[in-house]
């Protein structure tokens, strides 16, 4: 298993210690660890093989191979054990009492995980769960053409109200996670691309 940091990181790191938001991101980091540990778990539980992990801008991502000829209801299991755990946090964080971190911070981070994660834009695990739901019900090619249309349209939606947010609110964090969602669109699209011209 290979594990590959994505340099942005350490920009993300010093755009938010100049505007003061280092705490909390670093205790969304924090608890994305968690949210992938669910998702490794459950690949192995399933006898899925762990190819690599990825620690990036705003989390943390993991995936498993072979990618084409994998079972899509263990996919679909997958996905969803990320935010299954983050659920499970908000629920836990809320009655107990954390040393470094207050319960609301805890639970707030949780929530925001959760909610980032089932946005249906590939390949957050709400466009795994509805592209691997397409591919069963409609095949590998339609459902690539379906779920880039959903990410899309997904993504433009968000960076029309994130453009609003940024200008009543002020907040850096909200642009800096569109252009985020973009690149990561972006990015797994051309993968995909070079992952189909070499036949993985």
């Amino acid at each position: 298993m290979r594990i590959r940091i994505d340099l942005k990181i350490f920009i993300f790191l010093l755009i938010f210690f100049f505007t003061n938001q280092v705490r909390p991101y670093l205790i969304i980091m924090f608890f994305c660890i968690f949210h992938e540990i669910g998702h490794i778990i459950t690949g192995l539980i399933l006898r899925m093989k762990p190819e690599k992990i990825e620690i990036m801008s705003f989390g943390l991502s993991v995936s498993f191979y072979p990618k084409f000829n994998c079972n899509k209801i263990k996919e679909i299991f997958v996905a969803l054990a990320g935010p299954v755990t983050s659920l499970a946090l908000v629920i836990l964080c809320s009655n107990i009492d954390l040393i470094y971190i207050t319960t609301q911070e805890a639970v707030y981070s949780n929530i925001l995980i959760l909610l980032f994660n089932i946005i249906p834009i590939y390949p957050l695990d709400g466009g795994r769960i509805i592209k691997a739901i397409l591919h069963i019900k409609y095949g590998l090619i339609k459902s690539e053409i379906l779920i880039n249309k959903i990410s899309n349209i997904t993504i433009i939606i968000l960076t029309i109200i994130s453009s609003i947010a940024v200008y009543y609110y002020k907040n850096l964090a909200i642009f800096l996670i569109c252009i985020f969602l973009w690149s990561l669109s972006l990015r797994e699209k051309s993968d995909k691309t070079l992952d189909i011209l070499q036949g993985k």
